[in-house]
């Protein structure tokens, strides 16, 4: 338990991050107030303000690994509601690069809930401690500081209620959770402040979702497929086991390609996959609504801590700092791994200091961001630089793919990667490198693997320049 740092905290944003510092902040503040424009249901339900929720999520196993230890015993309580669980490898077809890894357990724990489950447990969870309370149905209008501005103390919220009036809700602490639409840096200027950098990687991307009934026997015991896109075949696609005995399949193109909302398109896209294993698994299936579409044009990172002043009582998290290209399933778990740090910084019982929390909040972000803005680069018609790290990883990552699908610990020294469970600069130790670059050139599945040169240049110049991060 922390100690005491103040009367109250207030978070703006009932999202998962949203949630996550409540909960962490229950134990620092006498009163948490989680403020939210929807009105939050009592059981688990899509809602307006998480339009993503309607498409496929993935946990992965950080993720899991950091929500478990934030609530306690949160991972049999969703399986107790019907939320498949497995391993990460043993129990998911991985496409990656034009190549399946070789399934075998991995000790990687998959778990596989809808986001409308997930997001209402844990906000039961959260409303269940005493001295948290939610506010719904409530405009968030701006934030209140000291006449100097170096002090944040409130906020102005308005309630939709007929002849509703503004109120100031003062805060020794305000968490700005309120996602990709955050409008701290508007506020910050208000206050004498510069706005963040920020930085966008323009992507593109288009999905549809649309979920089924698949015989038991579907994908013989396996619980997801995961097809990622290739310059040459720029499609992807994932079909995830979800409780209630529903398959949820997300596709997805990028830079104008965009999957259909009618049925008969949406089957012809998932047709049009690579790797036949999706389509056969759904072309018979029993559709269990209809098509629905999302749109994600850009990954924006906010670069909160290069600012040299930040006001007091003020701190920014989730998506409202970071929002990845949702393909790569990161964005639930960075924000568990997120919430963790700022629990560090409450432990001691002193006031977050704003800027050294967004120095901690910069480190958790570089990986996923990495893995994230380095896989979207490969694809030509997408803007950035292309740095000679990015390029030496990506033709490391594609030769580690390669030997991947013939050798399980490379699969599994991978996916504890991309599980934010292990740092990157594992798969440069010489024990992986060698099995890399020594690994036979015959392609796995049918697909004419790259010369090796730039890979064999990746390692030791990555380790000459001292590089942590791919």
């Amino acid at each position: 338990m922390s100690r005491q740092i103040g009367d109250r905290a207030v978070v703006l944003g009932a999202s998962l991050a949203g949630l996550l510092a409540a909960r962490v902040l229950a134990d620092a503040y006498t009163q948490v107030t989680v403020i939210d424009r929807d009105q939050l249901p009592q059981t688990p339900m899509n809602r307006r303000g998480v339009p993503h929720g309607r498409h496929a999520h993935g946990l992965l196993t950080g993720g899991q690994q950091a929500l478990e230890e934030l609530f306690p015993g949160l991972t049999a309580e969703l399986v107790a509601h019907g939320a498949p669980v497995g391993d990460m490898l043993a129990n998911g077809r991985w496409y990656l690069n034009g190549h399946r890894l070789r399934q075998a357990h991995a000790g990687l724990v998959a778990l596989s809930p809808s986001r409308p489950l997930l997001e209402g447990q844990i906000r039961a969870r959260v409303r269940a401690l005493p001295n948290v309370a939610f506010v719904d149905r409530c405009d968030i209008i701006g934030l209140v500081a000291t006449p100097d501005g170096r002090r944040v103390t409130g906020a102005r919220v308005l309630h939709r209620a007929d002849g509703s009036a503004e109120e100031v809700l003062g805060a020794d602490l305000m968490v700005d959770a309120t996602g990709r639409g955050s409008r701290t840096p508007t506020w910050l200027e208000a206050f004498g402040y510069p706005r963040p950098v920020k930085e966008q990687v323009r992507i593109g991307l288009s999905y549809a979702t649309r979920t089924y009934r698949l015989p038991p026997d579907a994908l013989d015991g396996d619980l997801a497929v995961l097809q990622t896109a290739t310059p040459q075949h720029p499609r992807s696609g994932v079909l995830l086991r979800l409780e209630g005995d529903r398959w949820m399949l997300t596709l997805a193109g990028r830079l104008g390609d965009h999957p259909p909302t009618d049925p008969d398109g949406f089957l012809a896209f998932a047709r049009s996959l690579r790797f036949p294993d999706i389509y056969q698994a759904v072309r018979d299936a029993e559709p269990l609504d209809d098509p629905v579409g999302f749109r994600f044009p850009a990954s924006v990172r906010h670069r909160y801590e290069r600012l040299d002043r930040f006001p007091d009582g003020l701190l920014v998290m989730g998506d409202a700092v970071c929002s990845f290209n949702p393909v790569y399933g990161q964005g639930m778990s960075v924000a568990g791994i997120e919430a963790l740090a700022l629990r560090r910084h409450v432990e001691g019982g002193a006031a977050v200091q704003p800027r050294r929390f967004f120095r901690d909040l910069a480190r958790v972000v570089d990986v996923p961001w990495d893995i994230a803005v380095g896989g979207d680069l490969v694809f030509p018609g997408v803007q950035g630089r292309r740095t000679l790290k990015v390029r030496l990883v990506n033709a490391y990552l594609a030769r580690l793919h390669a030997a991947a699908a013939h050798d399980v610990s490379l699969a599994s020294a991978f996916l504890r990667v991309a599980g934010l469970v292990a740092p990157p600069q594992t798969l440069l130790g010489p024990r992986v490198a060698v099995r890399v670059l020594g690994a036979s050139r015959r392609p796995a599945t049918g697909t004419v693997v790259s010369s090796n040169q730039d890979a064999v240049r990746a390692v030791p110049t990555l380790a000459d320049r001292g590089d942590a991060r791919l």
